[in-house]
């Protein structure tokens, strides 16, 4: 018998090893893994909406299993879903600026649970597992032909906890057919409405990970104990495909190089910590401004030209001029752009509640009037063009095809490595400079370690 796509990816998830993986997966998973890191570091002391998930996962007892950041320690499902909800509270992880994807927001904090609950894991091991999810659910968000939002959800978190089971399947070793039943468990569990796109004052957005974190680690755990799944979890009449894109993808995207190219090696790492897709008005404001001396009380306002996905970012606009929480703010192209007018710069310092209410970051949002270009000449999502006019009559205007960051226009890796450190000094339990890059080698040296779990350690 033919085997079905499911089939296909189960057996590459499975049998996915260190020694055949090429040289930039290693390399994407090692970057990848600092970022993710440090990121998670950041939020633990500067999210308070993940506090209740951190109050959760301690409720359920002690463990072996750290909450990043912190001097917890609990359970493995609490530690997926208190690290998943920080891996997006400040919205500073990596992206695919291909397709609706952030890989490996869920995907490591399920790893770092396995790690130090099903270990010892070796750091080849590890880096092979966060390989083949980041690449997993990559493929998915590249494959679909209809948006998921057109059937009201909201893609990546449903995308990135298919990249986790993978993930985890792999470094689990489950069989193919184990592989496949924890994909059909996830499709029981996994769901993202729209809906957290417009409610004001939710802060779901921010901490929208842990649900698919804990998912994928509770679907990899059931299907080791043997619980059977679907034969064809992705592709089935009624599966993952049907559900939430129609039945409207493509079979090619998913095994075009299957195994040989890993997409992981073509992330974004963010240098501002906000929605992807403000970047690059943050980045020609910052560059106007520099560049023409602009002082925020010479501008009349400022005129934006976004896509289609980036509308999301100026609609409503009288709510985007002033969001009323911080991960609003972070999805806010007027709030941001205020920002890198006002202040010269995007910091993790600058979504607290003094600037939500920062009247001269106000009155510059206020200026932003937006146009949403049908046909864009940028890379949809992650490009833009702005004008700022002048109370004198002058303006000055930009376009940007893709923002700071990706990958034709990378991070240097002492800039990643400085952003990591700036991270880990912000947490819970913060590290010193030092302890913070004796950490990043470790880090970026993790193929050559015997115990990743004995790395995150919680801090004393």
């Amino acid at each position: 018998m033919t085997d079905s796509l499911s089939d296909l990816l189960c057996r590459h998830i499975a049998t996915a090893r260190w020694d055949s993986l090429p040289d930039p997966a290693r390399e994407g998973a090692r970057c990848a893994a600092l970022d993710a890191i440090g990121v998670i570091h950041a939020a633990s002391g500067l999210a308070p909406e993940a506090a209740p998930f951190i109050a959760l996962a301690r409720a359920n007892g002690a463990g072996p299993c750290t909450i990043i950041g912190t001097r917890h320690a609990v359970q493995p499902l609490g530690a997926a879903l208190a690290n998943g909800a920080l891996a997006h509270a400040v919205d500073y992880e990596d992206a695919f600026d291909r397709a609706p994807a952030h890989p490996n927001a869920s995907l490591v904090p399920v790893l770092l649970a396995l790690a130090q609950s099903a270990g010892p894991v070796d750091g080849r091991r590890f880096l092979t597992a966060l390989a083949v999810g980041g690449d997993i659910a990559c493929r998915i968000a590249l494959s679909l032909r209809q948006p998921m939002e057109q059937g009201g959800w909201y893609p990546p978190p449903i995308v990135a906890a298919f990249g986790a089971v993978a993930g985890a399947a792999n470094l689990l070793g489950l069989s193919p057919q184990q592989t496949k039943a924890a994909l059909s468990l996830a499709l029981c569990q996994v769901t993202m409405p729209g809906e957290i796109k417009h409610s004001r004052r939710t802060t779901l957005r921010a901490v929208r990970e842990a649900f698919p974190a804990q998912a994928a680690l509770t679907s990899v755990l059931l299907a080791r104990e043997g619980v059977p799944g679907f034969e064809e979890p992705l592709e089935g009449k009624s599966a993952f495909f049907a559900l939430y894109a129609g039945g409207k993808f493509e079979p090619a995207d998913l095994t075009d190089r299957l195994g040989t190219h890993f997409w992981g090696s073509e992330l974004t790492f963010k240098p501002w910590p906000s929605c992807r897709g403000t970047h690059p008005f943050i980045e020609m404001a910052l560059d106007l401004s520099a560049r023409h001396g602009i002082m925020p009380s010479e501008i009349a306002h400022i005129e934006v030209s976004v896509d289609g996905i980036q509308s999301m970012l100026v609609d409503p606009l009288a709510r985007k001029q002033a969001p009323a929480t911080a991960i609003d703010a972070k999805f806010s192209v007027p709030f941001t752009t205020a920002l890198a007018l006002v202040r010269g710069a995007v910091r993790l310092d600058d979504f607290d509640a003094a600037s939500l209410a920062d009247p001269a970051l106000l009155a510059i949002a206020a200026r932003v009037r937006a146009h949403v270009e049908p046909q864009p000449e940028w890379q949809a999502g992650v490009g833009g063009a702005m004008r700022i006019l002048l109370r004198n009559g002058d303006s000055h205007q930009a376009s940007l095809d893709n923002a700071l960051g990706c990958p034709s226009r990378p991070l240097s890796p002492a800039l990643q490595r400085a952003k990591f450190v700036d991270c880990v000094g912000r947490a819970a339990a913060p590290l010193k400079p030092d302890a913070a890059n004796r950490l990043a080698d470790a880090i970026l040296a993790l193929d050559r370690l015997a115990d990743v779990g004995a790395l995150f350690q919680p801090a004393t």
